[in-house]
């Protein structure tokens, strides 16, 4: 009994202790006090740190223990055949061969402007009149001189069928009359000059002078006239597609000014390469029905160089390379109802890359299990696991 009253005494305090220190937070926060507050944080904290180191060793003696637990997780696809499109990236600039300065070709006031900007005008259609001082009064008189020595070779014309009077007057009329006929076409020459027209139909994008202003040949801007019908886009291409971009390769043009992309085809490729920039030209043939795309304006394009409608693709990410420079990828191999298999290492021959994706031309079969997910993790011949949703 001597020894049992100190017991129990011993045990008392221990629960007293005990009770006070496992207090539960609900009892603790209803205290209100900081101090006891914060004491008990700071126990939970060190307890979560304890609890945490002995979860991980557990789980390291349990992946040390457990074959199941060393299997490495993978995804995988299947390789199946493909198209394979690819495409070189150009940038280019929208031109057209109907954009044109209209120069004056002959010298004087410009009396007569009769075209403003923005106006559609047809090919011939009248835009200016120059004033030619004087020469339609002389051209006119000339025409009156020309008129009667018309009538002066008729005339020597049916004498001489009658054999009446000489040659030398017939050849005479006939001369005068030839002279004056050309000399008529040439001042009709210079008088067409004073009138401007368009060549070839359009829009009227400026009007450069004014009218009343004096003009001069090869110096004075009339108008810019510009058609939007037949545009295209000139880019610069290296000379190694020289064999491979031809006329009517499929384009896919983007103009990110617009957030517009159409389709066109390539409509002449040049036979030049340029041995500065060891490029070809290339140009473009682009719709333009609403006249939404102007001269200049910058394109993104993507020529179809290359074609191959039975090949693998697969991402570029899943391939490796060994020390002899040879592409391999790995792939799931034995694989039974558990998705269980073994990783094999295969050697592959590569293409032509599009984005994020390659051409595999060999090593490669269809229905192949191909390890994505995983593939520079594995080694050859290690048990895989396949979870693929």
């Amino acid at each position: 009994m001597k020894h049992i009253y100190p017991l129990i005494i011993v045990t008392l305090l221990l629960a007293s202790c005990g009770g006070k220190k496992n207090q539960s937070v609900e009892d603790v926060i209803a205290t209100n006090d900081l101090t006891l507050i914060r004491k008990k944080k700071t126990e939970l904290d060190a307890s979560a740190q304890a609890i945490a180191a002995q979860l991980k060793q557990l789980q390291a003696k349990i992946k040390a223990l457990d074959p199941q637990e060393k299997i490495p997780l993978i995804t995988t696809f299947n390789a199946k055949e493909e198209v394979f499109t690819h495409f070189v990236e150009l940038q280019g600039s929208v031109d057209t061969k109907e954009n044109l300065v209209i120069f004056p070709e002959y010298s004087g006031v410009l009396s007569r402007v009769y075209v403003k900007e923005g106006q559609k005008v047809s090919k011939g259609q009248t835009l200016a009149k120059i004033d030619d001082g004087g020469l339609s009064q002389q051209l006119a008189q000339l025409k009156i001189q020309t008129a009667l020595a018309k009538t002066t070779f008729e005339r020597q014309e049916r004498l001489w069928n009658q054999k009446i009077g000489s040659e030398i007057e017939f050849l005479q009329a006939k001369s005068n009359y030839q002279a004056q006929q050309e000399a008529v076409n040439q001042l009709e020459q210079q008088v067409g000059k004073t009138i401007v027209k368009a060549p070839f139909s359009g829009t009227i994008d400026d009007v450069i002078t004014e009218q009343g202003s004096v003009v001069a040949p090869g110096q004075s801007q009339l108008f810019r006239i510009v058609n939007l019908s037949n545009m295209y886009i000139k880019t610069d291409v290296p000379e190694r597609y020289v064999s491979d971009i031809v006329v009517g390769k499929a384009v896919e043009v983007e103009f990110p000014i617009l957030g517009k992309t159409i389709d066109a085809k390539v409509r002449q490729a040049g036979n030049f390469i340029n041995p500065a920039n060891r490029t070809f030209k290339v140009e473009v043939g682009i719709p333009n029905k609403d006249a939404s795309i102007k001269p200049n304006l910058t394109a993104k394009l993507k020529i179809n160089d290359y074609t191959n409608n039975n090949t693998f693709l697969i991402p570029q990410s899943v391939i490796s390379e060994n020390a002899e420079g040879e592409q391999y990828i790995y792939v799931v191999e034995n694989k039974d109802e558990n998705n269980q298999g073994v990783a094999k290492k295969v050697i592959i021959k590569t293409g032509k890359t599009q984005g994020d994706v390659i051409e595999v031309l060999s090593g490669l079969e269809k229905g192949t299990e191909v390890i994505q997910e995983g593939a520079r993790s594995v080694k050859n011949d290690q048990p895989v696991k396949v979870i693929n949703d």
